[in-house]
C-alpha cells in the first residue's frame, strides 16, 4: 500500500507531539509516552458485527503505525466502549472517552443515529470525531469537528437506483424501510427520488419498526403491486429476516439493500433466501487494487476471515487520523480538526479520500451480489460529474 509523503514523514521523524484532548476536553495528555484515541461501537447487540469489524480494522491500523515508530515518535493506544447499539449509550461512551480517558480524537460510529448522538458530544467538547461509515448527511452537519471517510446516502440511493434501472432493467420498485432509523428512512427517500427521476415507478412504500419479526402484512401489500425489485434499506438482521419471509410468500423479485447489509451474518440469517439479492457497499474484498489485496491479506492473517466494508472503513479512518496527527502542529482539537479537513487524495483501501468543505468524503461505490453465501463483486459506480 503506497502511503502519502506526509504519512511517511510522521512515521520516520520521531518528533515529539504536543497538544490537548480538545478545546474543552479537560486536561491535556502528557507530551510524551503513549497517545490515546477512542472508539465507540456496537460491540454487542443486534448489529454487533458492525462494531467488532470496525474495531478490528482500527486495531490493525494501530499495529502497523506503532510497528513503524508511532505518530511523532509516540505509540498509539485504543480505548473502545460498547454502546450496545443504543443512542443514549453512544453519547455516554463519547463523554467517557473525552472527559475520563482524555482521548485526542474519537472514531465511530457505524450507525448514523448513534453517530448523531456521539457526534453532538464530541462537538460540544471540541474533540475531532471521524465516523468510518455513517452515511446519513446530518452526521457531519453537527459541526466543524465531525468528519467521515465514507460516501453519503444521497449518493448511495442514487447508486442503487442507477443499478436497478440500468443493470437490472427494473421499471418498478417497492420499498420496505425502518421508520425509526435515520439511515433507513434517508436511504429510502434518496432511492425514491433518484429512481423516479430516472423514469421508474415506486409501487408502494411500507414501514416497520426495528426489532419487528413479522413483516407479512407489509410484504403482502408489496406482493400485490408486483414490483421488479424491492428495496430494503435497513441493517443485516432485518434484511435476512425479510428475505426469508419474501420467499415464503412466493415473491421472486430481487432484494436491493445498502451498506447496512454488510455482515457475514446476512447469509447466516437469510441463508438461501438472500441469494441473488444485491447491495451497495464501500469496497469489495475481491477488487484487484493493490491497496485492497494488501489489506485483505493482512486482515485474513490476523482474524482468519475476509474483511467486510466496516473493517476496511475502520482501517481507513484510523490511518487518515494518524496522517492528520502527523501534519497537525499540535493535537489541540482545533489544530487537529484543521489537519483532518485538509486531507486530500489519501490512499485508502476503500478508495482515494479527499475531505470536502462539508467534512465528507467523495468516493465511488461498489455493488455486490449474494452468491454462495458471500457478497460477489458486480460493478463499481462512480459519482455523477
Amino acid at each position: 500500500m503506497k502511503p502519502t509523503r506526509a504519512f511517511i514523514s510522521l512515521l520516520l521523524l520521531g518528533m515529539v507531539g504536543c497538544g490537548g484532548g480538545g478545546d474543552k476536553g479537560g486536561a491535556a495528555p502528557a507530551a510524551s509516552g503513549t497517545v490515546l484515541i477512542g472508539h465507540y461501537g456496537s460491540m454487542t447487540g443486534s448489529e454487533a458485527t458492525f462494531g467488532q469489524s470496525t474495531d478490528n480494522g482500527i486495531r490493525l491500523a494501530i499495529k502497523e503505525v506503532n510497528a513503524a515508530g508511532g505518530v511523532k515518535g509516540r505509540m498509539v493506544e485504543l480505548k473502545t466502549y460498547d454502546d450496545q447499539g443504543k443512542s443514549q449509550e453512544a453519547g455516554t461512551a463519547v463523554t467517557r472517552l473525552i472527559t475520563d480517558d482524555k482521548v485526542v480524537a474519537v472514531l465511530g460510529e457505524v450507525a448514523s443515529s448513534l453517530s448523531l448522538a456521539g457526534g453532538r458530544v464530541a462537538q460540544q467538547y471540541g474533540v475531532p470525531m471521524i465516523s468510518p461509515s455513517s452515511t446519513n448527511p446530518q452526521v457531519t452537519q453537527i459541526g466543524d469537528k465531525i468528519f467521515r471517510v465514507c460516501f453519503l446516502d444521497p449518493f448511495q440511493g442514487w447508486v442503487e437506483a442507477k443499478f436497478a434501472r440500468e443493470t437490472l432493467k427494473a421499471n418498478t420498485a417497492a420499498i420496505l424501510y425502518d421508520q425509526g432509523q435515520a439511515y433507513s428512512k434517508g436511504l429510502a427517500q434518496y432511492f425514491k427520488e433518484a429512481f423516479t427521476q430516472m423514469g421508474g415507478t415506486i409501487t408502494t412504500e411500507q414501514a416497520f419498526t426495528g426489532g419487528d419479526q413479522d413483516f407479512s402484512a407489509q410484504l403482502t401489500t408489496i406482493r400485490q403491486t408486483n414490483p421488479d425489485v424491492i428495496l430494503v434499506p435497513g441493517y443485516y438482521t432485518e434484511a435476512g429476516n425479510v428475505a426469508i419471509q419474501v420467499r415464503k410468500l412466493g415473491i421472486k423479485a430481487p432484494l436491493l439493500g445498502g451498506d447496512g447489509w454488510d455482515s457475514t451474518q446476512l447469509a447466516a440469517i437469510g441463508k438461501e433466501a438472500i441469494e441473488g439479492s444485491y447491495f451497495s457497499n464501500h469496497y469489495s474484498f475481491q477488487e484487484k487494487r493493490p491497496e485492497v489485496e494488501n489489506f485483505v491479506s493482512k486482515y485474513e492473517t490476523a482474524h482468519g476471515q475476509k474483511p467486510d466494508g466496516l473493517a476496511a472503513l475502520g482501517y481507513d479512518a484510523a490511518r487518515l487520523l494518524f496522517d492528520a496527527m502527523g501534519r497537525a502542529p499540535s493535537w489541540d482539537g482545533t489544530a487537529l480538526a484543521k489537519a483532518i479537513a485538509e486531507t486530500k487524495d489519501f490512499p485508502g483501501v476503500t478508495g482515494k479520500i479527499t475531505i470536502d468543505p462539508e467534512r465528507n468524503a467523495k468516493k465511488s461505490a461498489v455493488v455486490v451480489k449474494m452468491e454462495g453465501g458471500i457478497p460477489v463483486y458486480v460493478t463499481t459506480i462512480e459519482p455523477p460529474q
